[in-house]
């Protein structure tokens, strides 16, 4: 038998509240949810039910884990906007402390380009001093507010990061209340083309989010696709990370605890 780790789901569209979603979690003998940032029910206000949540969470013997809005975008060059997502990000901070959830996971934003007659120009890589000052104000603010926490805002690859997201990362990567989710479904949609760099931060690792992928399909159920699930989850368990497992559907997510359990990953 493999060394247990801890498994989550996500928010599911098909779970029509956060209760059902509980009832599933533990149904499943998965340890947390996702809170999605995304769906309408899970923004601010919501999540700072943190008394709500805690008993809620308490009852059923699992936890919450907070997924940032993937619009966010705290280096966007109209400070209004960018206070706006600083703000959104300092509340979920105190929120998951006080509700005892471990991270926050978010995705870099791109930014947006020009296209030039021969190519296109990322602003972000452009006026990238502008960019990596505003990176370091969130690096600021966030060490500022959680600095004593515990909780750490966990960086997830995506489509592939670009250089001035990289260099972006390093910078984050100096407090220690940051770390990297590896996507392994991202990887294997766009080539693995973030391997290296993940495995550079092999010891800032602290979340993956896990599902099968199948030529330029990812959030397939585990078992199902060309992704050397193993290799994967054995890197997360020499990490010590949680994993999401993150499919789409409530079937796709039952056939992957079903593989989990199969596997010897979950009794």
């Amino acid at each position: 038998m493999r060394e247990q780790m801890e498994f989550g789901m996500p928010t599911l569209i098909e779970n029509r509240d956060l209760e059902e979603a509980v009832l599933l979690c533990k149904e499943l003998g998965l340890q947390f949810v996702e809170l999605n940032m995304n769906f309408p029910m899970y923004q601010i206000p919501q999540v700072e039910e943190t008394a709500y949540l805690k008993e809620l969470a308490a009852k059923n013997n699992i936890y919450f884990t907070i997924h940032l809005d993937e619009n966010l975008n705290v280096c966007d060059f109209n400070p209004l906007v960018a206070d706006a997502y600083l703000q959104t990000v300092e509340r979920a901070l105190k929120a998951a402390h006080e509700m005892g959830a471990p991270l926050l996971n978010m995705h870099m934003n791109h930014g947006i380009n020009v296209t030039l007659p021969d190519r296109k120009v990322r602003l972000f890589g452009e006026y990238r001093e502008v960019y990596l000052t505003a990176i370091r104000r969130f690096r600021k603010m966030c060490e500022d507010v959680a600095g004593d926490f515990g909780v750490k805002v966990c960086v997830e690859n995506t489509d592939g990061f670009l250089d001035f997201e990289k260099e972006a990362i390093d910078e984050l990567l100096q407090s220690n209340m940051f770390a990297l989710t590896w996507d392994i479904g991202h990887s294997h949609t766009c080539d693995n083309v973030d391997e290296a760099f993940l495995m550079q931060h092999k010891d800032r690792l602290y979340h993956f989010h896990i599902h099968d992928g199948l030529g330029n399909k990812n959030h397939q159920t585990l078992g199902t696709g060309e992704i050397d699930l193993a290799q994967r989850i054995g890197i997360a368990g020499e990490c010590g990370c949680r994993c999401v497992v993150e499919t789409k559907t409530v079937d796709a997510l039952r056939k992957s605890v079903t593989w989990l359990k199969k596997s010897g990953y979950m009794k």
